[in-house]
């Protein structure tokens, strides 16, 4: 019998009902106009994982990017921080399956077999039981791929090459999304979390891996992927920088979100 590691947030950051999670998640993709013509195919995301009342929209803008391309995609690498269990590396589960209310997502224990094999990669179902940043992320990944499997990675106390090599390690072709999970700034004032995450936007989008704590809460998965995307020389674009002073939030503690689409330059 497979073990499914099964939904903790559901009912929380978004609705239990698979009805309701369903429309509203429709309706965030809704939101956002759809890709140009001439956009490139997104291998990587940087996308947030808060309530979906606060980021949906945001995260929305960064999925809608795999319109044309979603039935090319059978695997998702997702990465995001550790926020209740500390962690030195990266964490893989030993489970089979992640569930939501929209159902169960296979993982792909082959590609999890291959980063635990790194000595930075170990394997803790506790970093993952009660763990936000991934599963909010699930939702969209399921009403968006008509068929994919899952390879999450809880990131705790790492270096930007430690993450880079497990990236590294599972690019593959295609095939393969990855997707990093974190929010910006945290709790400062509106006007002041607009510099801040100003300020962040500019380092994703100069590929440099210098992102702090107090800048995301994802900067080291962020910073393993900008590690990445540099060596591959890709193209990153900034689809949406808000926070929830914009979305459903008062102005007096925001928490900062954006949303970036990465490509791979041309043969």
């Amino acid at each position: 019998m497979a073990a499914v590691r099964a939904a903790a947030v559901a009912g929380m950051f978004y609705p239990q009902s698979p009805a309701e999670l369903g429309a509203q998640v429709r309706a965030c993709l809704g939101s956002v106009a759809p890709p140009t013509e001439n956009a490139a195919r997104a291998k990587a995301l940087i996308v947030p994982h808060a309530g979906y009342v606060y980021s949906g929209p945001i995260a929305a803008s960064g999925y809608r990017r795999l319109a044309e391309w979603q039935a090319d995609v059978q695997r998702v690498v997702l990465l995001g921080p550790s926020h209740r269990v500390p962690l030195a590396g990266l964490a893989a589960p030993s489970v089979d399956a992640f569930a939501t209310p929209l159902g169960e997502v296979e993982l792909d224990r082959g590609a999890l077999a291959r980063a635990l094999a790194l000595p930075q990669v170990t394997e803790s179902d506790a970093a993952h039981a009660r763990e936000h940043s991934l599963e909010v992320q699930l939702p969209f990944l399921q009403a968006l791929l008509p068929s994919f499997r899952l390879v999450p990675f809880a990131v705790g106390d790492a270096t930007p090459a430690q993450v880079a090599e497990v990236i590294e390690l599972l690019w593959d072709g295609p095939e393969t999304l990855i997707v990093i999970s974190s929010d910006l700034s945290h709790y400062h004032r509106y006007e002041e979390a607009r510099t801040i995450d100003r300020s962040s936007a500019k380092s994703v989008l100069a590929l440099s891996p210098t992102l702090g704590y107090e800048q995301a809460c994802g900067a080291v998965p962020i910073n393993g992927l900008l590690t990445v995307a540099r060596h591959h020389r890709m193209k990153v674009e900034m689809l949406d920088l808000r926070s929830s002073g914009d979305t459903a939030g008062d102005r007096l503690r925001v928490v900062g979100y954006g949303s970036f689409a990465f490509s791979e330059a041309p043969a």
